[in-house]
């Protein structure tokens, strides 16, 4: 839940109203709750029967054969988090420097980049060093962000007005391709503020129990994680009219329209130290994310998966440094465009391999293993994975064309660089024959 919560409730309602044009986009947030809900049954299937650390890395390896096509899933899992992993860091860096712009008045595009840019290195800066000395400023940080949230949801339970958060404007559910590609736009935004729900899987291993436990972590968390994203967007939306900040494009106080909210509730000056606030959830989540997922390029390049100079460790301290850097560095340059387009970009690139590959590999274990201790089987199978498919297609199917030519292209050069590094290591589909054909000569 900690790794769930973190800048996107404060950033993401203005793109959420923005694509419906108002609070019937909260349609699209349920539309991602159903997803994510059925993607997590897939998610606890697996991690309950595997186990162990590396989620969808050994899943998908396990479920397609881990030395022939599950090697190739493997490295493109590995390959669209080198770049989607980026692109959620960057979400933090963007939120960051849009919320400075309220203490920092007028800041212009090129002082927001340079932002970005200070920040991260300040965030690589934080992370260059054993994990041992990292543990306290993880959890001051996340404090931070759980204190935050509570001071969002209290203050607008207590100025909650219904008939500011449900002003529908006319023709609000008239149904049209329109409608459809702005729902798919708000579903993608809730896909985003739910990321996480499964990350406990990425520590499977370490988990007591897993066939019990992971299957309701992901459900409790993701149930829970509504509950809260649900009350925040009304605390917000009840206090501050909808279009005071929809279309967010041109509106400038969206990007900081949580500091808005307390502003007219306790005056200004409550407004910056609550900024100030925000600012320390949105680095609190950025660092966490770099400490995490710089490890799983680093784990799939030891184990042989992907390539050899991510395994690279710090000569003195032991960190996965080189890892560390490329991700870091990427999530900077990653920052230096819009918010929505950071979100389109992620969740596409995420959902070819990672989702829809998981709910393949969940189809394929159970023909192929269907002995395989199952301590959690999904429920109504298969009936969660078909609407987690058609959900995930439904996101990818009204996905801007720029950016579904983004996903595919990646994937397409993820392919390319996966042949080249087996050819050159002589690995499937290039491996040496262990016996001479029929016919040929010694």
């Amino acid at each position: 839940m900690t790794n769930m919560i973190g800048i996107g409730p404060f950033t993401t309602i203005p793109l959420l109203m923005s694509a419906l044009g108002g609070p019937q986009a909260m349609l699209g947030w349920v539309v991602a709750l159903a997803i994510v809900a059925c993607d997590g049954m897939v998610w606890s299937e697996l991690g309950a029967a595997l186990p162990g650390s590396g989620g969808s890395f050994g899943y998908l390896r396990h479920g397609y054969g881990a030395q022939t096509v599950g090697r190739l899933m493997g490295f493109l899992f590995v390959w669209q988090f080198v770049l989607s992993g980026p692109l959620e860091i960057a979400s933090g860096y963007i939120g960051f420097s849009q919320y400075l712009g309220y203490i920092w008045k007028g800041i212009t595009p090129r002082q927001t980049m340079l932002v970005v840019t200070l920040v991260g290195l300040a965030n690589l800066a934080l992370l260059y060093r054993r994990i041992t000395s990292i543990a306290t400023i993880t959890v001051a940080l996340w404090v931070g962000t759980i204190v935050t949230v509570l001071v969002v949801v209290v203050t607008g339970a207590r100025h909650f007005d219904p008939a500011v958060a449900f002003d529908f404007p006319p023709g609000a559910f008239r149904f049209s391709l329109g409608f459809l590609l702005g729902l798919g736009a708000a579903s993608r935004v809730g896909v985003y503020d739910y990321l996480g729900y499964y990350d406990v899987c990425y520590i499977g291993d370490e988990v007591t129990n897993p066939g019990r436990v992971i299957p309701r972590s992901i459900l409790i968390s993701t149930v829970l994680v509504a509950l809260i994203y649900l009350a925040v967007n009304l605390s917000i939306i009840g206090v501050v009219p909808w279009r005071d900040f929809v279309p967010a494009a041109s509106h400038p106080q969206s990007n900081f329209v949580v500091s808005i909210l307390m502003e007219r509730v306790y005056g200004p000056g409550v407004a910056t130290i609550f900024t100030g606030m925000i600012l320390w959830t949105a680095f609190g989540s950025v660092f966490a994310l770099l400490l995490g997922y710089s490890r799983v390029p680093y784990a799939a390049a030891k184990d042989g998966y992907f390539f050899k100079v991510f395994a690279r460790l710090h000569p003195s301290q032991g960190f996965p440094s080189v890892s560390l850097v490329v991700l870091g560095v990427l999530s900077i340059f990653a920052g230096f465009v819009s918010l929505g387009m950071v979100i389109d970009a992620l969740i596409t690139t995420r959902i070819l391999v990672q989702f829809i590959g998981q709910i393949g590999a969940v189809t394929v274990l159970r023909r192929r293993a269907p002995d395989m201790p199952r301590p959690y089987r999904m429920w109504l199978y298969p009936l969660p994975s078909l609407v987690a498919l058609l959900g995930w297609v439904f996101i990818f199917a009204t996905t801007p064309p720029a950016v579904i030519a983004f996903g595919l292209g990646a994937l397409g050069l993820g392919i390319v660089c996966f042949a080249a590094w087996s050819w050159k290591g002589r690995t499937w589909p290039f491996a040496a024959r262990s016996l001479l054909t029929p016919g040929s000569n010694a």
